[in-house]
């Protein structure tokens, strides 16, 4: 107790030297605003590992062997998550989660007293730090436990490292983007599960419609698999909406087009359904509406392992896989083929469809923010003109077009560590971001705990 209390008198103090003599956040500088919210963050770690302690300490002496003498039930609750829900504020479930990320956490003895070691020690050691907080440990933890059920002796020693690698891998991560990691950590691990959970979410798939108001109102939940299709056509039919609003841009006039996505989307499913019904466009457009299926060879043969989604964050069995390689309008990707040529050195100047597909699969979609690839272009790292860069993987990066004018304008710089679509793409703020100039990992890679 007293470590927390400590660290959280250090995160207090860095608070107050960023917050100065500033009356409100409007007054702070901008690299004030940046510690400011770094102090914070740490704070809040710190209180996250205290709560956790805490939690764990009111389940014990709220054990139902208590009965009457349940400090939960002396304070007029049921149970433990929900007091401590109504003396933080927040839900019971998030106060459950507490409780059991306590559990796990808390020391631990066996039948006669002895001390054991930590069921998870890397998650222990990074809450109690306030290098992780308390919703990525508890992400962490339900995914290992998970995996854990059933598994032998050699899968164990597999979930030390994984753990181990987890935590190293999720400082710094917000809670989106930890759950991408955790996601893609778990189907490494336990890619057997897939099947059953993709048969159990199918089994929940439905799609509503009903009037009210003068408008129809439709409600899709569709599994991953067949769900890809929809976005793809979707979002394909918007970005080529994009593509003519871009040409127009300056307009203002009657017919200027001040849609928001939403209504694009709308538009694009009425736009999609009418040609099915036979309308008289000859076509729709359909601006990078494809459905690409990523997946190893060794694990398609074998009929192991998992497959992958452009733009999409749950993995897939490879049973799913093969189902959708064999549907139209969609292109499997399977990696270890030397079949297509990727690199074109000088030769040309504009990226193919096959090298966009590989970078794809190297960087996930934008490869500093995680936008989709249908939202995404192929950037030279060296520019064509100006530094004479090739036309080759090495030197591309999917970028969508805001984070390309702000690695442009704001000084940031790209590192490509390794070849081909294994490499690993680092961004290098600028000075002023931070001034150690720390690389920062981007692409794919920031979820692959097997990159």
């Amino acid at each position: 107790m007293h470590q927390h209390l400590s660290a959280l008198h250090e995160a207090l103090s860095a608070l107050d030297a960023t917050w100065a003599d500033a009356g409100t956040a409007a007054d702070l500088s901008r690299p004030s605003l940046v510690a400011t919210s770094a102090a914070l963050g740490s704070m809040r770690r710190q209180l996250d590992a205290l709560q956790v302690e805490v939690a764990a300490e009111i389940a014990h002496e709220s054990r139902p062997e208590l009965g009457a003498d349940s400090l939960a039930k002396q304070n007029g609750f049921r149970n433990p998550a929900q007091m401590i829900a109504a003396t933080t504020g927040s839900s019971t479930g998030d106060a459950a989660r507490l409780v059991e990320l306590g559990k796990t956490v808390a020391p631990r003895t066996d039948l006669v007293g002895d001390p054991l070691p930590p069921k998870y020690p890397a998650v222990q050691s990074a809450l109690r730090s306030g290098a992780l907080g308390a919703p990525t440990a508890s992400l962490i933890v339900t995914m290992l436990d998970r995996v854990r059920l059933g598994a032998d002796a050699d899968r164990l020693a597999t979930l030390a490292t994984a753990e181990r690698q987890l935590v190293d891998r999720a400082k710094g991560l917000s809670l989106d983007d930890a759950r991408r990691l955790v996601t893609r950590a778990e189907a490494t691990l336990a890619p057997e599960h897939l099947e059953a959970d993709e048969q159990e979410r199918r089994a929940q798939r439905s799609l509503t419609m009903f009037e009210r108001n003068g408008m129809l109102h439709l409600n899709l939940v569709a599994d991953i698999e067949s769900g890809a299709e929809v976005r793809a056509a979707v979002d394909g039919n918007v970005t080529a909406q994009f593509s003519v609003r871009e040409e127009s841009v300056g307009s203002d006039g009657p017919d200027a087009d001040h849609r928001t996505v939403a209504m694009m989307r709308a538009d694009a499913l009425a736009r999609i359904c009418a040609h099915a019904l036979g309308c008289d466009d000859d076509r729709v457009p359909m601006n990078g509406a494809t459905v690409v299926v990523r997946v190893n060879l060794a694990d398609l043969r074998n009929g192991t392992g998992f497959g992958t989604i452009d733009g999409t964050d749950q993995p897939i069995s490879i049973g799913a896989v093969r189902r959708m390689a064999a549907s139209s309008g969609v292109i499997p990707c399977v990696l270890g083929s030397d079949s297509e040529i990727l690199d074109w050195g000088r030769r040309r100047r504009l990226f193919t469809p096959a090298q966009k597909l590989a970078l794809v699969d190297r960087d996930g979609g934008c490869a500093m923010c995680g936008l989709p690839p249908g939202m995404t272009k192929v950037h030279h790292i060296d520019w064509w003109k100006r530094d004479a860069g090739p036309t080759d993987l090495e030197n591309g990066i999917l970028l969508c077009e805001t984070c390309h004018h702000r690695i442009h304008d704001n000084g940031w710089q790209i590192r490509i560590e390794g070849t081909g679509t294994r490499a690993r793409v680092w961004f290098i703020p600028p000075p002023y971001i931070d001034s150690t100039r720390t690389p920062r990992l981007g692409g794919r890679a920031r979820y692959d705990i097997a990159a």
